[in-house]
């Protein structure tokens, strides 16, 4: 049996891990053709390599199918309901930074805050007769830090591309989107609340709480160690090995 390490399979996300863990020594390419989803380790041993997108990997993470992975960390918290009891957060990687943020129409002169939104919310439906839509792809992350900031008379309204494109098009007054920069918020003439960061992310080495580590538990440790990460492998990551 392998250890099954799961890494984003195309992108900048892929080229960044690859030079993440051949920094430590283990070497990640890919084999076969472009549209072939297969690679090879060296400089491990008893570890396979599993490239899929980086969406997938919470969830085969939570299901047991591979043990490590590597993933936004807001995909992991948005993806699966308390993630914590399903997989372990092993080290942030130091790349993939992003924020996960609210932004409204920036010509919202009197809005730029939290307090604010939830007003505009409130007058909103007063005036329409329906809840302020938010636009986003991130459900699970934005729906809780919603609810635990006391902002009501909303609702998600899903987006899985082009978000910042919602309020334009007349499909969203207001978007839950991932940034970096904060360019294409602008060029959309969107600017963030000033207390509307959700998430700050980036891409973080998970281990499942639902694999088999026993199956091979001395290539396990033996990888945290080249890692460099000594003490969860002498301390059984948890106590999952």
């Amino acid at each position: 049996m392998t250890i099954k390490l799961g890494v984003p399979s195309k992108g900048r996300l892929m080229e960044k891990t690859f030079d993440w863990f051949g920094a430590r020594g283990i070497g990640l390419r890919r084999t076969g053709s472009e549209r072939e989803y297969a690679g090879a380790v060296e400089g491990a041993e008893g570890v396979e390599l599993v490239l899929l997108s980086a969406g997938e990997i919470p969830r085969e993470l939570a299901a047991g199918r591979i043990h490590l992975g590597v993933t936004g960390s807001d995909l992991v918290r948005d993806k699966l309901a308390d993630w914590s009891t399903q997989v372990a957060e092993v080290a942030p990687m130091g790349f993939g930074h992003a924020d996960l943020i609210i932004a409204v129409p920036a010509c919202w002169a009197d809005v730029d805050t939290l307090d604010d939104l939830d007003a505009v919310a409130h007058a909103f439906r007063a005036a329409h007769g329906q809840r302020l839509r938010i636009a986003t792809k991130y459900h699970r992350l934005v729906r809780e830090f919603l609810t635990r900031e006391g902002v009501a008379d909303w609702q998600l309204v899903d987006s899985q591309g082009a978000t910042e494109g919602t309020v334009k098009n007349l499909t969203a007054e207001v978007v839950a989107d991932i940034t970096s920069s904060g360019e294409t918020l602008r060029a959309n003439h969107l600017k963030i609340l000033s207390d509307g960061l959700i998430h700050q992310s980036q891409a973080t080495l998970f281990a499942s709480r639902m694999a088999d580590w026993k199956t091979d538990e001395t290539a396990a440790r033996a990888l945290l160690a080249q890692l460099g990460f000594a003490e969860a492998a002498e301390g059984g990551l948890g106590g999952l090995l």
